[in-house]
């Protein structure tokens, strides 16, 4: 049996779509995962390095702000329906997953129309507009934050799970924490801040900590600072030998969550599903432009769960970062307790849990 798994335009609805793919690959021989995705999303670049087979579509996003770009869907309209109608007839699935984006969309729309078995897989505690429009006909809708249950409008026969965001399980220890932190060169003695604003990197955490790292606010600690790729040659300058890696990104993040004591991050949803998988304590700071601005939604969420810190962009100065920091660093109760919640609402198992969920869609 095939599955389609649609989603993507950006990691966060992509790396759900490939944690969801292996386990349904894991799940026992006949069941075939396919992912379909856009053509101008992440996934261009991403998906030819997995073993799945997949799609793009010539989809593109729905604009909020820029409105007047809307007007190109009456032009690429019709091709994408076909493309997606051909896309359907050619695969037979017996059924669709949506995991959100503009990616998702059109699939899951013509599936429904269809008949055939979908669910929706929403990583936000605000839903986004993808999942707010298919959850009154599908079949099952998969949640990782509670929160978002009130902002939905379900229908009579959809089932809502919360088992958390599908994230990829984590590698077997490799020696553990020490033994990371040799392989980066850094002091086992010391705590160690991670810091990173995902592959694009954030502009406002990346200047906030250079800013700590010249007044030496930071001293005392080593850093892992992960500027995204479009940045880092803007900072490796910062970098010190024994204390301070600076790195575009670091892939895989296991590596890096093994060392860290503190990370200070984005609020993406599947950032933070990882974080609490780890059971990681955190400083989140959300990108204010986000849609919806659902990362201050999920930040905002974990902070009243025990689980982070939540920091708004406006407040962020090298000097409240490192404060934040400093306090956490030199509390060992508090950053053990920020350490248990997270994990309380970690779910390591979801991709797993959530395909079995949906495979009941076939009896």
């Amino acid at each position: 049996m095939k599955i389609l798994l649609a989603g993507g335009g950006t990691g966060g609805h992509l790396m759900p779509a490939l944690a969801l793919a292996q386990a349904l690959r894991d799940a026992g021989e006949g069941i075939e995962p396919v992912l379909v995705g856009a053509e101008r999303g992440i996934e261009a670049q991403v998906l030819p390095r997995y073993p799945f087979r997949y799609h793009l579509l010539p989809i593109e996003p729905i604009y909020r702000r820029t409105w007047w770009k809307n007007v190109r869907w009456a032009l690429i309209a019709g091709r994408v329906w076909r493309a997606v109608g051909q896309v359907l007839e050619d695969e037979r699935p017996g059924i669709v997953v949506g995991t959100g984006g503009y990616a998702a969309g059109p699939v899951v729309w013509r599936a429904q129309r269809a008949g055939i078995p979908t669910a929706l897989v929403e990583e936000n505690a605000f839903p986004g507009v993808t999942t707010r429009w298919l959850a009154r006909r599908a079949r099952q809708v998969h949640l990782g934050f509670p929160e978002a249950r009130a902002r939905l409008a379900t229908g009579p026969h959809t089932e809502v799970f919360t088992l958390g965001s599908p994230v990829r399980p984590r590698a077997p220890e490799e020696g553990g924490r020490l033994a990371v932190l040799a392989d980066l060169g850094l002091a086992p003695a010391r705590p160690t801040l991670l810091v990173f604003g995902g592959s694009q990197g954030a502009r406002a955490i990346n200047y906030a900590v250079a800013g700590a790292l010249e007044r030496r606010l930071l001293d005392g600690m080593n850093v892992l600072w992960g500027t995204g790729e479009a940045h880092a040659a803007a900072f490796i300058g910062y970098a010190v030998t024994g204390r301070v890696v600076v790195r575009g990104f670091f892939d895989p993040m296991t590596t890096a969550y093994r060392a860290a004591d503190l990370v200070v991050s984005r609020a993406g949803a599947m950032t933070l599903a990882e974080l609490c998988a780890w059971g990681k304590p955190s400083i989140l700071v959300p990108l204010p432009t986000a849609a919806a601005d659902h990362q201050t939604q999920n930040a905002r969420a974990l902070a009243a769960a025990g689980a982070a810190i939540y920091l708004a962009e406006t407040e962020l100065t090298p000097h409240s970062l490192a404060e934040r920091v400093r306090g956490l660093l030199d509390d060992p109760g508090r950053l053990q307790a920020l350490s248990t919640s997270a994990r309380a609402r970690g779910h390591p198992d979801a991709a797993r849990e959530i395909v079995s969920k949906i495979l009941t869609l076939t009896s």
